[in-house]
C-alpha cells in the first residue's frame, strides 16, 4: 500500500508543529541572550560563556538522553523536557521584570534550557522515524529543515524587536512556545516507539551497543566527526556576526535581520534540496557544504559585518541538502531499538565541540582583532573541506537509492 504524501500525514504535521514551536521560541531567545549580556556587561567573552553554557548539555546529556529515549516513553520525555525549559526561561523573564538579574543567573538558565533541548531533540529523532515511512525519510528531513529555516527567518528579527520593547519579552514568548508545543505532542496518535522487550543488559553495555553500531559504519562515523567539527564554525561565526554588528552600531532588530537572512537561505536551500539530491551524489552534497564554510575568509579582505553575513549565506543554502542526506541515512541504517542511542552517540561526537565555537569567538573578539578572529574559523573550515575531499568513507558513501529497500539493521 502506498504511503500518503507528507502533507496529508496528520501525525507528521503535528510533530512538525511541536518542533517548530519549540524551535521558534529557542531562536527568539538565542538572539536575546547575547543582547542581554552585551547590554548588562558589554563583554563579548561573557556572551560567549552564555552561548557555551547553552550548547554544552548537547554533548554531556546526549548519551543518557538517548538511553532514556530507547527505554522509556519518547512522548513523555519530550513533554518533560518542555516543562523544564519553560520553567527555566520563564524564571529568567520574571527576574528581568523584577530587576533582580545578575550575570551568573543567565548561564545557569541557558544550561538548564540546553538540557531540555538535548532530551527533546534525542527523543524527537525516534518520533520522526515512527510517524514517517522509511522511503519518505529524506523528504521528511528536508521538510523539517526547510520549515525550521522559515522559523529562523522570522525568529531572530522578532527576538531583537521584542528585546527592544522590553528585555523580558523574548523570554516570556519562549516559555509560552513550550506550552503550545506540548499541546501538539499530546494530539499525536501514533506511538513514538515500537513495542519493546525489557533489555536485561547493564547500563554500560547498552550505551556501548550504540557506540559499536555507529563505529562499525564508516560513513556514519566519518560524518559524525566531520560535521561535528563543522559545528565549531557555525555557532562561533554567528556570535561573531552579532557582536561585530553591535560594535558597528546596528540595533537588535537589524542584527536579527542579518541572522534571519541566514535562516532565509536555509529555507531557499530546502526548496532546492530535491534538485540537489537528484543532480549530485551523496559525496557531492556533503562536499558542497564543507567547502562553503571557507567563504568567511572574505571578511579578511573586506572587514564589514555585511560581508561576513553574505559570506555564510551559501553555506545556509547547502545545509538542508546535507541534513536530508546524512540524517535520513542514519535513521534508515539504525534499528528502532537503537535509534535513541545511536542518535545520541552521533550527537555527542558531532556536537561535543559546538559549545567551544561561541566561547572561542567571544574571547577572540575581546583579545584579538576581528580579522584574526574570523581567520581562525576560515582556516578551520579549510581543514575540514580537505578532510572531506580526501576521505575514503565519503568517497564510497551509500546511495539514497538504497532507501527503496530496508537497509541492513543488525549490529555488526
Amino acid at each position: 500500500m502506498t504511503a500518503p504524501p507528507l502533507r496529508r500525514n496528520r501525525d507528521f504535521l503535528l510533530l512538525q508543529a511541536a518542533q517548530l514551536l519549540s524551535s521558534g521560541g529557542s531562536q527568539i531567545s538565542a538572539i536575546a541572550y547575547p543582547l542581554l549580556v552585551l547590554t548588562l556587561t558589554g563583554s563579548a567573552a561573557k556572551a560567549g560563556i552564555v552561548a557555551f553554557a547553552r550548547l554544552l548539555p548537547t554533548a554531556i546529556v546526549a548519551l543518557p538522553a538517548g538511553l532514556a529515549a530507547d527505554r522509556w516513553s519518547r512522548r513523555a520525555l519530550m513533554i518533560g523536557a518542555h516543562a523544564l525549559r519553560s520553567a527555566a526561561v520563564g524564571s529568567l523573564a520574571l527576574l528581568l521584570v523584577l530587576d533582580e538579574i545578575a550575570f551568573w543567573m543567565i548561564p545557569v538558565v541557558a544550561f538548564l534550557e540546553g538540557i531540555g533541548a538535548s532530551v527533546f531533540a534525542t527523543a524527537q529523532h525516534g518520533a520522526l522515524r515512527a510517524v514517517v515511512p522509511r522511503r519518505q525519510l529524506p523528504a521528511a528531513v528536508a521538510v523539517v529543515t526547510g520549515r525550521e529555516a522559515a522559523v529562523s527567518l522570522a525568529a531572530p528579527p522578532l527576538g531583537g524587536a521584542l528585546f527592544g520593547l522590553a528585555r523580558a519579552f523574548p523570554f516570556f514568548a519562549h516559555a509560552a512556545s513550550y506550552v503550545l508545543s506540548t499541546a501538539a505532542l499530546l494530539a499525536i496518535r501514533t506511538p513514538f516507539q515500537e513495542e519493546r522487550e525489557r533489555d536485561p543488559w547493564p547500563l554500560r553495555a547498552r550505551i556501548a551497543e550504540g557506540f559499536r553500531f555507529l563505529w562499525a559504519h564508516p560513513f556514519l562515523r566519518t560524518t559524525a566527526f566531520l560535521f561535528g567539527l563543522a559545528n565549531f564554525i557555525g555557532p562561533g561565526v554567528l556570535l561573531a556576526l552579532l557582536v561585530i554588528g553591535r560594535r558597528e552600531g546596528l540595533t537588535g532588530t537589524q542584527v536579527g535581520v542579518l541572522l534571519g537572512a541566514f535562516g532565509g537561505c536555509i529555507l531557499a536551500g530546502a526548496f532546492l534540496s530535491p534538485v540537489v539530491r537528484r543532480l549530485l551524489p551523496v559525496r557531492g552534497v556533503l562536499l558542497l557544504e564543507l567547502w562553503t564554510w571557507t567563504g568567511c575568509a572574505l571578511f579578511l579582505i573586506w572587514p564589514s559585518v555585511y560581508v561576513l553575513a553574505a559570506s555564510i549565506l551559501p553555506t545556509a543554502v547547502a545545509i538542508p541538502s546535507t541534513d536530508s542526506v546524512v540524517h535520513s541515512l542514519r535513521l534508515a541504517l539504525t534499528p528502532d531499538r537503537l535509534v535513541g542511542r545511536v542518535s545520541s552517540v552521533w550527537q555527542t561526537i558531532g556536537l561535543v565541540i559546538a559549545p567551544l565555537g561561541p566561547l572561542a569567538a567571544g574571547f577572540l573578539l575581546d583579545h584579538a582583532t576581528e580579522r584574526a578572529s574570523i581567520g581562525v574559523f576560515a582556516a578551520f573550515g579549510l581543514v575540514l573541506a580537505l578532510w572531506g575531499t580526501l576521505s575514503p568513507s565519503i568517497r564510497t558513501a551509500p546511495s539514497l537509492d538504497d532507501l527503496a529497500e530496508p537497509l541492513p539493521a543488525s549490529t555488526p
